[in-house]
């Protein structure tokens, strides 16, 4: 296995596109309220949680360890619902020179796709960090988690 790779997954998702791409630009706050078993905490570290260069701190569990990282806001394309983040420090920061997080909300008929990505570069190749497709299962549930909270949510207007 390469040093550096990608890794992607795209998930359906119930909710407008457009709701769930506006819960990431605006709304990041929450998924610890929301997604409870995966994400315990989340804070501003520098900037906010809505503009480019802004860094946030999470603590969350991932292959069932608590775990933190920082998050760092690169690049926002509202027109194609785009955001892309650079995840480094804690356990990540360990293993991972580089882990770039992209995040792409497209518009469906009836729902919407997120599509996922994450590029990534190791340290080294055997890692003590979760692997990259651990990455996908932990923003699958996210995304899951996210989805039936705005499902839910519309549901009750």
């Amino acid at each position: 296995m390469a040093l550096s790779g990608k890794v992607e997954t795209e998930i359906e998702i119930q909710a407008p596109a457009h709701k769930f791409y506006n819960f990431f630009r605006k709304k990041l706050h929450d998924i610890p309220n929301i997604s409870t078993e995966t994400v315990q905490e989340g804070r501003v570290h520098e900037g906010d949680w809505e503009n480019v260069g802004s860094v946030t701190h999470w603590e969350y569990t991932l292959e069932g360890k608590k775990q933190s990282a920082k998050e760092k806001i690169e690049t926002i394309d509202d027109d194609n619902k785009i955001i892309t983040y650079s995840v480094f420090g804690g356990e990540v920061g360990e293993s991972y020179k580089s882990l770039k997080v992209t995040i792409q909300v497209i518009d469906k008929e009836l729902g919407g796709l997120v599509k996922w990505t994450f590029d990534y570069e190791k340290r080294k190749e055997d890692i003590t960090a979760a692997s990259p497709n651990s990455f996908l299962d932990f923003a699958a549930k996210v995304t899951k988690d996210i989805d039936a909270h705005l499902v839910k949510e519309y549901q009750q207007k």
